[in-house]
Order: C-alpha cells, then sequence, then structure tokens
C-alpha cells in the first residue's frame, strides 16, 4: 500500500490519560482513537494487527477440529438468570430494556447462549465430542476502565466450549485445546507461561492460564526455573494458607523440581473444565447410549484485543512498537529520500514496490510529500520490522539501504539480495 493513501493518524507526543507503555504507543502509532471511556475506534493499522492475531488464532482452533460460529453479543437476560449468574457478575452486566420491556444484556461472556444453541444442535452422542468456537466482540461494565485496550469495557475475544460425553473425554478436548494454544501463543512470538489458576465468575473445576510476561501485569506469576511448574501467585497463596506471595520467590518449587521464580503476567488466555455446571443448570441433556446425558462442557478463551497490548508491553522501545514479524502491520516499509531526483528515486521506489508484491510481501511504500525524518519517526513508532531506504545512493551504486527495527544504522544490499533478505 501506498502511504498517500493510507490513514496512518501518528502522533507525536504521549496522550494525558495513557499510563502504560501499550496505551500510549498504540495511540501515538495510530492503532486506536478512544470512543468513550473504555471503547475504542480501531485505526488502519490496528486493524491490521488485530486481524492478523484473530487470524493465527483461526488456524490453531481450525487445526484442532473446532468449529467456528457467530453468535450474538445481545443476550436474553433470562438465560442468566436461569444460570444463576446475574447477580453473581453484578453491575458489570449491562442489561437495558427492549421496547417491549423484555431485560437483555450485552455478552460479556457466551456460556449460557451456546449452552442453550446446543439444546437443539446436538441430539445424540454420536455427535460427540464437538468444540463450537467464536471471535466476536465482548462487554464488560468495568468500573475503572484503564490501561487502554489491557482494560475495556468493549473487546475481542475468541471463546469456545467443548461438549463430551463423559469426564475421560473431556480430559483429552481439555488437552487437545491447551496443546493448540501453546501452538498459537508460540506463532505469535510472545514469552509467555502457562499457569494453574482459580476458575473466578466462570466456574467448574480444572482451569489455567496463559500469561505474556511483562513488568507491567497485574497478576504475580511463581514458576520453576528447572521445570514447566507454574501456579498464579494468588492461587498459590490460598493453598499455603495466607502466606505473603513474594515470600514463593528462590524457595523449592512445589513440584520438587528447581527453585521458583516471580515475575508479571498479562492474562491473555484462560481454559476450563466446566463439567456439567451449565449444562445441568440450562437443562441441555443429548441421547447417550443408554439413557439422557448431561454433557461434560470445557471452556477456552483467549483475549484477541488483549493480545496486540500485550505485544507491546513486551515488544518495544523509546522510539515505539518491535512488532513480532507474526504481528506487524506491514512486513517492509520503502522510504524514498532526496527529492532532488525526485522522479528517478520514485521510478526506483516503484520497482522495489512492484517486486516485494509479486512476492506475495505486505510493503508500505511511504511516498508522502514528508522530510524523510517525519517518514523514519513514523516506520519506527508504528513498529514495521524493515525499512528499504531509497536515495541518492540508490541511483548511484545501485545498492539498497535495508534498516532493521532493531539496529541503529542500516546495511548495503543488492538489489537481487531484496527478496531473501524480507523473507528471511
Amino acid at each position: 500500500m501506498k502511504a498517500s493513501q493510507l490513514i496512518l493518524g501518528t502522533q507525536r507526543e504521549n496522550p494525558a490519560d495513557a499510563e502504560i507503555i501499550s496505551h500510549q504507543m498504540m495511540i501515538r502509532a495510530g492503532l486506536i482513537r478512544q470512543v468513550s471511556s473504555g471503547i475504542y475506534n480501531w485505526l488502519p493499522l490496528g486493524k491490521k494487527v488485530l486481524q492478523k492475531v484473530e487470524n493465527i488464532i483461526r488456524r490453531g482452533m481450525n487445526d484442532a477440529g473446532a468449529q467456528e460460529i457467530l453468535m450474538p453479543m445481545v443476550q436474553p437476560a433470562s438465560l442468566w438468570e436461569d444460570s444463576g449468574r446475574i447477580d453473581q457478575y453484578g453491575q458489570e452486566l449491562l442489561v437495558f430494556l427492549d421496547r417491549h420491556e423484555n431485560r437483555f444484556c450485552l455478552g460479556p461472556t457466551h456460556e449460557e447462549i451456546i449452552t442453550d444453541l446446543c439444546k437443539n444442535l446436538l441430539t445424540s452422542y454420536k455427535q460427540l465430542p464437538v468444540t463450537l468456537y467464536q471471535i466476536q466482540t465482548k462487554f464488560r461494565d468495568e468500573i475503572r476502565p484503564r490501561f487502554g485496550v489491557m482494560r475495556s469495557r468493549e473487546f475481542i475475544m475468541k471463546d469456545a466450549c467443548s461438549f463430551d460425553l463423559d469426564k475421560e473425554s473431556l480430559d483429552k478436548s481439555y488437552l487437545t485445546m491447551k496443546e493448540a494454544y501453546i501452538k498459537i501463543f508460540d506463532s505469535l512470538g510472545l514469552d509467555y507461561r502457562v499457569v494453574k489458576a482459580d476458575s473466578g465468575a466462570i466456574g467448574g473445576s480444572d482451569s489455567e492460564e496463559f500469561h505474556v510476561l511483562a513488568d507491567s501485569g497485574e497478576d504475580l506469576l511463581a514458576f520453576s526455573d528447572k521445570s514447566d511448574y507454574a501456579i498464579n501467585a494468588e492461587l498459590l497463596n490460598e493453598l499455603q494458607e495466607g502466606q505473603d506471595p513474594y515470600s514463593l520467590e528462590g524457595k523449592p518449587s512445589p513440584d520438587g523440581k528447581g527453585s521458583l521464580k516471580l515475575k508479571k503476567g498479562i492474562e491473555v488466555g484462560h481454559i476450563f473444565k466446566l463439567g456439567k455446571k451449565y449444562s445441568e443448570v440450562l437443562n441441555l441433556k443429548i441421547q447417550g447410549e443408554d439413557q439422557d446425558i448431561h454433557p461434560e462442557m470445557g471452556c477456552y478463551g483467549i483475549g484477541a484485543s488483549r493480545i496486540v497490548a500485550a505485544s507491546i508491553e513486551q515488544n518495544h522501545d523509546d522510539k515505539g512498537i518491535i512488532w513480532p514479524k507474526s504481528l506487524a502491520p506491514f512486513e517492509v516499509a520503502i522510504v524514498e529520500v532526496n527529492p532532488k531526483k525526485k522522479e528517478d528515486i520514485n521510478n526506483r521506489c516503484s520497482e522495489i514496490y512492484d517486486l516485494f508484491k509479486e512476492n506475495d510481501i505486505d510493503v508500505l511504500w511511504d511516498n508522502r510529500d514528508k522530510r524523510p525524518g517525519v517518514k523514519f519517526t513514523d516506520m519506527e513508532v508504528t513498529g514495521i520490522p524493515l525499512t528499504v531506504i531509497v536515495g541518492e545512493r540508490t541511483l548511484e551504486t545501485g545498492e539498497i539501504e535495508v534498516k532493521a527495527r532493531v539496529d541503529e544504522k542500516p546495511k548495503l544490499v543488492s538489489h537481487q539480495d531484496l527478496v531473501s533478505i524480507v523473507k528471511a
């Protein structure tokens, strides 16, 4: 795409109300704009990043055999009354009346809706196991929205439910989803941990959280330096009868392997074994081999919009964002400099631009009538991994300057190496 046609929306100053790095940089890089407290517009660059997150999630879920559906954001409040959660969620659940005086709510989560859906969708045990998922908008009326999209009222989430004949089958579906999540977070290019956690308002038995490690995280994690043991320190505190979590540092790991380390984490995923909590209370029955049964359910969520912010918290410097390649809005940017030979430089940029497009490389050509410093600053704050600089040196020697986002100085490369360098 050409930058002259792109609504870039970058800003030079941090917004006054932005407390954490990701909120500051998402505004400065032109990813989001606030509509109201905890509610945001996603601008073109932000939407591209969000879409990449969603596509990685979607690919991982599909590969694991899950089937995508789309449920409504608006839900009958009667379903929440039937499940008993309308009071449990409290004022975070936004309830309103339609013109017929019927009560509805904006969905903060979709366990009630998907259980009700499956009353008519699933009729026989022969259809099991099955996992259904969606990527959709949620709304939780946070009393104090903060940190940009990290803790907003409206957000994008992938949520899924599995339906199984018995507990043994649920264990298999849960493990399948856990393995799918590991592949998803590996593909996102993030440093994360899987930790044992409390089920909270969702309910159920076993539950694990996926946390991106970052100093700005609101959760304290304890994990072994010699094994896969990891736990939310709040839960470990409960298990150890109120001990100070900061005392779980350097002590032997509960699994007997290594010592405990403490780090802050941002929760971006959560998986639960719900059991029959919802299938019983909402009377979801299917035909079993001998009698009707309430299926065993699992619940699996990923905060898609939160991942964008968490990635920035983990990958940035004082100039702006440093995206993992998998999430960058563009793979490479072409910046043309030196307007004295504008026509010749423009023609050279056009050749390189066409070369990248022919090789399926997502490229941004900064052809704006701006000073080079402005262009370079915009490319740095938006975090595009590579910048190809085309100027007078290119015309004289045929060599092209290529600068990685994390490097201080550009390197000279030949035209024929450009594609391989970008793809590497």
